[in-house]
């Protein structure tokens, strides 16, 4: 199970820290999967946005490069997203989920309720 939360309502230029919660079946090792954000805006396709490894190694998409920061708590088993210098074109749902190491794929397609940004101009 998959919990997001931290999103809200921000003006452009503002910072938001989105977190997510992870809860898996017994003998699910949050360690052992490469995690990842994705937002959907409006009725597009979901798109990821940051993905970090399992050596904890980040990628970014290159729209939020140098302002998101993504990391991970192996132990609390929590993923977390830093965004900074928000802008209009970063609204959406933000999702967290497991993905396929390398890839934007999911691994399971697991994904949680989402939690909503906007950004106002």
């Amino acid at each position: 199970q998959l919990v997001e939360s931290g999103g809200g309502t921000v003006q452009a230029g503002g910072s938001l820290k989105l977190s997510c919660v992870v809860s898996g079946y017994s003998g699910y090792t949050y360690s052992s999967y490469c995690m990842a954000w994705f937002r959907r805006v409006g009725g597009k396709q979901r798109e990821g946005v940051a993905r970090i490894e399992k050596d904890g190694r980040p990628v970014y998409s290159d729209s939020v490069k140098g302002r998101f920061i993504i990391s991970r708590d192996n132990t609390m088993k929590t993923l977390s997203l830093q965004m900074t210098s928000l802008t209009p074109e970063d609204s959406g749902m933000y999702y967290c989920t497991e993905v396929l190491c390398t890839s934007w794929y999911s691994a399971f397609n697991n994904w949680g309720q989402g939690t909503l940004v906007t950004v106002s101009s």
